[in-house]
């Protein structure tokens, strides 16, 4: 994603104001029987198709999921993987895992020398970087178990976009320059994402024929055609032609499993979110129990005192994160000690409101990579079914190559292992061998796709990309609505701070803290770096547009996209 903030450095003014709020925020998408935010304009219409036919949430997100495989091939994908957050108007709640797997020839020391060190863009480029794919799995167990329409009614638009091809914008093109030179090295990719060797224009048509085909099979066949027989088959071959270790086998072992979501309190809100091989529901859970005993709301927006205790939060919460949390089914640990208000109480007990936590002092024993090219969907129905769903190839257009024969970008979601545990990624993440490789296990990630309740309704469903990030993208949009009782565009719009563990830095966008907020941080012992835009968050609020706001209309949905990211649409009806 740094590549394409530079090359649309241009379009995302509006995260750029001269205020930490910004101002004249436009009014969100206004509704009354159906929302769908996604990051395509057809995705989202193709989604919104359906719950005008009568389909339900998860209908509409098989839906969209599929055309973004299509139309945002830079994240958008059936080579990747993800996690999906579902809760039906009849309160049932589930979280579906549809993480990448490594394949059964994997070893914890594959990316590294001889010697030990880690080899530059092994796990990040090229078809050894790529874990076995599971959305057409977590999408076909969604449906079968919560959705309403045939698969292949709900494939058909994704089918006909990749056969028959759509329009590009603007931002389109500028996605697809993006990934341009790493397409030339590979002639799968090249076929499809080049023009004739060059990068694709606004204004031409992308064809994609062999995704179309791929398509058309699962349609047919559902997840027995991507897993098993010909297709995977195809898929593994092309993968171990590159390099890669992938097998059939590998394919037809894979399975998306249901999970508890991870659920917690805060000041009278309930929350619904993501349980490991996610860190996002802990990360979240654990820095709104320690916030709660705060008021936010009296500190003010990025007032310093604010900044201050949610960073000595996020500090705990990353670092609880990094040492302890994995795949579940590797690594035992007790995630409800993580969340409860007697741990939080126990760390704010540590936190001094006039001085910095040194991160250092926070290491304990034991000792990842994760890219933050992800996308996002929030969509609900008329029935007031929900669902969050964050996907990922990892990097922007995953490994960056394609499995010939298929149209399938593959992702490097190897990456997202700590391939030398203890080392720092790039994003600084220190993380340590819960989250090693080994044969059939799932990487720890950040992807955090949250639903939220009120008095035991609906009340938001919330998530974004941002590998790192995600987890603090959330929190701050639920704290400016529900602390700071920002309007939703207000609250999605406001620029953003970012904090972990290590490295021991807050990160904000420009404008996000006034001059005398920097110097009183400063004085308190904390570092301040500047960031640039990295969450779209996509974001349904029900009932009103903000805590204690009047509707507009009749309308009872009100749907964002953040304008950070030039692409997306939220649309209701």
């Amino acid at each position: 994603m740094n590549a394409l903030r530079k090359g649309l450095g241009l379009l995302v003014s509006v995260a750029l104001t001269a205020t930490p709020i910004l101002a004249a925020s436009p009014q969100p998408s206004a509704s009354s029987s159906g929302m769908v935010v996604s990051a395509h304009r057809l995705a989202t219409d193709a989604g919104l198709a359906v719950l005008k036919r009568g389909g339900n949430a998860v209908d509409a997100a098989v839906t969209v999921a599929y055309a973004l495989a299509v139309t945002y091939p830079e994240a958008g994908n059936i080579g990747g993987g993800g996690f999906m957050t579902v809760r039906m108007a009849d309160g049932r709640t589930a979280f579906i895992d549809f993480r990448e797997t490594a394949p059964a020839a994997a070893t914890a020391t594959m990316y590294q020398d001889a010697s030990g060190k880690l080899i530059p863009e092994k796990s990040t480029r090229g078809h050894l970087a790529a874990g076995i794919p599971g959305t057409v799995a977590g999408l076909e167990l969604a449906l079968g178990k919560y959705g309403s329409r045939p698969r292949a009614e709900l494939m058909a638009p994704a089918i006909d976009l990749a056969a028959k091809g759509f329009v590009l914008d603007a931002n389109d093109a500028a996605f697809l320059s993006e990934g341009a030179a790493d397409f030339a090295k590979d002639p799968a990719s090249a076929a499809i994402f080049l023009n004739r060797g060059k990068p694709w224009q606004a204004g031409q048509r992308l064809v994609q024929t062999d995704l179309a085909r791929t398509l058309a099979a699962v349609a047919r066949g559902g997840g027995a055609a991507f897993y098993k027989g010909p297709l995977a088959a195809r898929i593994a071959a092309a993968n171990r032609a590159g390099g890669g270790i992938m097998t059939s086998a590998d394919f037809a072992a894979y399975k998306a499993v249901e999970r508890k979501p991870i659920e917690c309190d805060y000041r009278g809100y309930h929350v619904i979110s993501a349980p490991p091989p996610s860190s996002g529901g802990v990360v979240l859970c654990e820095t709104l129990n320690v916030l709660e005993g705060y008021d936010l709301g009296a500190m003010g927006f990025h007032a310093s005192s604010a900044v201050h205790v949610t960073t000595e939060a996020l500090r705990r919460a990353y670092r609880d994160r990094n040492l302890n949390l994995g795949d579940p089914d590797f690594v035992p640990f007790d995630t409800s000690r993580f969340t409860s208000k007697a741990y939080a109480q126990e760390l704010r007990a540590g936190i001094s409101l006039d001085r910095a936590t040194p991160s250092d002092s926070l290491r304990a024993p034991g000792n990842g990579k994760e890219g933050k090219s992800t996308t996002h969907f929030s969509i609900v129905d008329k029935a007031g079914n929900a669902v969050s769903l964050t996907y990922t190839l990892n990097d922007w257009f995953g490994a960056r190559v394609t499995a010939a024969g298929t149209g399938i970008l593959l992702n490097d979601e190897m990456d997202d292992f700590a391939a030398k545990p203890g080392e720092p990624n790039m994003y600084g993440l220190i993380e340590g061998p819960n989250n090693a490789v080994a044969p059939g296990k799932r990487p720890l990630s950040s992807m955090t796709p949250t639903i939220v309740t009120k008095d035991g309704k609906l009340f938001m469903v919330v998530g974004t990309p941002g590998g790192s990030h995600i987890p603090t993208g959330v929190l701050q949009v639920m704290v400016n609505v529900i602390d700071h009782k920002m309007q939703l565009s207000d609250a999605v719009n406001a620029p953003r701070i970012h904090a972990q563990w290590l490295p021991d830095v807050i990160f904000h966008e420009g404008d996000a803290l006034s001059a005398d907020t920097r110097a009183a941080l400063v004085a308190k012992g904390h570092k301040l770096e500047q960031m640039d835009y990295w969450n779209q968050i996509a974001v349904i609020l029900v009932g009103t547009p903000g805590v204690g706001a009047k509707p507009i209309g009749t309308a009872t949905l009100y749907g964002a996209i953040d304008p950070r990211l030039p692409t997306g649409t939220a649309q209701g009806f």
